[in-house]
């Protein structure tokens, strides 16, 4: 049974359609990437799955409960099976790292006061942070930062992990290790797991199944080899970054703008 099932999922804001009809399964125990570009509507489709948008139509079952149909009171009880390490991490500048860690375990009660620590040091330490709990966020590089966020996901044992553009805004070396984190987290805890990014290399490293979202639907799933190697147009020029293309064409107005530019720039320094 898949631990997640989307289906014909929409939501509009306005006159705007972001997601159309939307169809994708996430299988249990394994991590599906969401690919597509920049506004296509990927952080609102994790924020749908988890109930923080609500869908205009469509269904979202969380083994075979429907999100969709839910009240604030039964949201709260799934979200309790959820973990999310948001993009810019998303700590608060107030509490230093313990308690930016313990946060989830103190509202949820499910530790006693006396354990949380415990459950704090075990998780920085999954990460590969010890002995930082006192230091504030400022104290961090953006790296840190990111662990500590993933700490706090993984601290209530989530069954399902969400994670909103994991590597954005690191180098390539540490972003290189937030891709190693999430799958040794996969591997150790079995946890189900949706990545949404615009980095391949990440994409190609972490995933089990890649899904593209384009124009408001999952327009192709597949192995990472698979999608590397794909047919659509839309999505191979995607992932091999290329400026030509079906979803170029959509811009054009823009692209002529930007080499119009370019141009009279170029006749003025001449």
């Amino acid at each position: 049974m898949p631990a997640i099932e989307i289906r014909g999922l929409s939501k509009r804001f306005g006159k705007k359609v972001v997601l159309d009809g939307l169809d994708l399964t996430i299988p249990q125990g394994k991590n599906t990437v969401v690919i597509g570009g920049s506004g296509t509507g990927k952080s609102v489709l994790i924020k749908c799955v988890v109930g923080l948008l609500r869908a205009d139509e469509g269904e979202v079952l969380i083994d075979g409960e429907d999100v969709t149909k839910m009240d604030e009171r039964e949201l709260v009880r799934v979200r309790k099976r959820f973990g999310m390490l948001f993009q810019g991490a998303a700590l608060f500048d107030s509490m230093n790292v313990e308690d930016n860690v313990a946060f989830a375990l103190r509202r949820l009660h499910k530790y006693p006061e006396g354990q949380i620590r415990n459950v704090v040091e075990e998780k920085l330490a999954m990460v590969g942070l010890s002995k930082i709990q006192n230091l504030m966020p400022a104290e961090l590089s953006g790296g840190m930062k990111k662990r500590v966020g993933l700490a706090r996901a993984i601290a209530s044992e989530p069954e399902i992990l969400l994670y909103d553009e994991p590597t954005t805004g690191l180098d390539p070396i540490m972003a290189d290790v937030i891709n190693e984190l999430i799958i040794r987290l996969r591997e150790s805890l079995g946890v189900t797991s949706i990545s949404i990014t615009h980095d391949m290399a990440s994409a190609y490293k972490i995933a089990d199944s890649i899904a593209m979202l384009y124009k408001g639907k999952i327009i192709e799933v597949g192995t990472p080899e698979q999608i590397r190697r794909s047919a659509n147009p839309v999505v191979s020029q995607f992932v091999e970054g290329r400026a030509q293309g079906p979803i170029t064409a959509e811009h054009e107005e823009f692209i002529r703008f930007v080499r119009r530019s370019g141009e009279s720039g170029g006749q003025e320094e001449r």
